[in-house]
């Protein structure tokens, strides 16, 4: 199982990269993490990852507690499938990309800056992981 986080334009707070970073870093322990910034004109996640679940955050998307996204998470473990998370930029997700998705996902009713939603992520993704394994951090 990998999980990647792709994400649609630069990233303006290098300390908010920093912990989505950290964060992926840490989940290397568990599964291959890779985080990278996407063209949406240039980048096809269907033809690059055609067998990965296509998970997309999106405002209107569905809202999973932590408990909810460790079980997606499992799932894709088990099936050995792999996760692909995408952020949208300023402008949202790309037209057409919502309907292809396996998962809308919303972090949160409130609106976040992208680096933010990045490190959200990633955090919730190493929460994942640590309570699968039985590991202290969730507590």
């Amino acid at each position: 199982m990998k999980i990647y986080l792709y994400y649609i334009g630069k990233a303006r707070d290098p300390h908010a990269n920093a912990i989505a970073e950290e964060y992926l870093k840490r989940s290397g322990r568990y599964a291959i993490c890779e985080m990278r910034e996407i063209r949406p004109g240039r980048a096809d996640l269907w033809s690059r990852h055609p067998s990965a679940a296509k998970i997309l955050l999106d405002p209107a998307g569905q809202r999973l507690d932590s408990a909810r996204f460790t079980a997606l998470v499992a799932k894709s473990e088990m099936e050995g499938r792999d996760l692909v998370f995408a952020i949208g930029g300023s402008d949202g997700l790309p037209s057409g990309w919502s309907a292809r998705a396996d998962l809308l996902l919303s972090l949160s009713a409130m609106t976040w800056p992208h680096e933010l939603a990045r490190a959200m992520l990633a955090e919730q993704i190493y929460r994942a992981f640590t309570t699968l394994r039985g590991h202290p951090y969730p507590r």
